[in-house]
């Protein structure tokens, strides 16, 4: 990620509200966040129904992201802000380039926070693929794709579809700290930036952001449903 220029107090009095995060990537941010809640409470009451409808959902959502992650806009996409082991050290430790609380931030996500999306995504893809295989003890709240695995196979999966929920849920929890820790110790609210999308930076360092058509985005949202349609029949047409 390249470093922000360093500014003048007298230059950076003088700032801009630049839009780093598209529609999408705020929509489904929070879409997320609310089907993740919805998931967690109908399994908690026993809701399979919602909880089986909320999970199609997040899906749909995982789906999209992924391919929005290579195909929308500069700031959403992957290749913008996933980093190797020496640019994640450089900016732990204070290297040249390292952003600092005083300084205009670079576009999207910094080092640490692009971690914490990777692993968040991982995660929730984990987590629904193991509901699709899922089965109960009785065999009667099922995924739609147990029929293909055996029954040991798809308890398993109910296993493991309950303990990564539990790693996803202290996961969001740390996700939540760091938000919290950049609203309080660096000034930095992170929250009203993907809500509203736009982030203030001076005006002799405004970043370049490369948006995407409509027409990707409905082919990706119809290829997202398209796939959800399919897992939800089990590809039964």
């Amino acid at each position: 990620m390249a470093a922000s220029p360093t500014l003048t107090n007298s230059a950076a009095t003088s700032t801009t509200r630049v839009r780093i995060w598209d529609a999408p990537v705020r929509i489904v941010h929070w879409l997320m966040v609310l089907l993740i809640a919805i998931s967690w409470r109908s399994a908690e009451t026993g809701s399979m129904d919602y909880h089986r409808y909320s999970g199609y959902a997040l899906l749909g959502l995982l789906i999209f992201r992924i391919l929005w992650g290579f195909l929308g806009s500069s700031t959403a996409r992957f290749a913008s802000f996933v980093r190797g082991p020496r640019a994640i050290l450089a900016y732990v430790r204070g290297a040249p380039g390292r952003v600092e609380h005083h300084e205009p931030s670079p576009p999207g996500h910094n080092p640490i926070g692009a971690l914490s999306v990777i692993a968040l995504l991982l995660l929730l893809v984990t987590q629904v693929i193991l509901g699709l295989f899922a089965v109960d003890v009785d065999g009667i709240e099922s995924g739609p794709l147990s029929t293909y695995v055996s029954f040991e196979t798809g308890r398993a999966c109910a296993h493991w579809h309950g303990t990564v929920f539990n790693v996803l849920i202290c996961l969001i929890a740390l996700h939540v700290a760091a938000v919290l820790f950049y609203l309080l110790f660096k000034r930095q609210n992170l929250i009203s930036a993907m809500i509203h999308g736009r982030r203030e930076y001076p005006v002799t360092a405004v970043p370049e952001i490369e948006g995407a058509s409509t027409g990707r985005l409905l082919a990706i949202a119809a290829v997202a449903g398209l796939i959800v349609w399919l897992v939800a029949n089990a590809f039964h047409f």
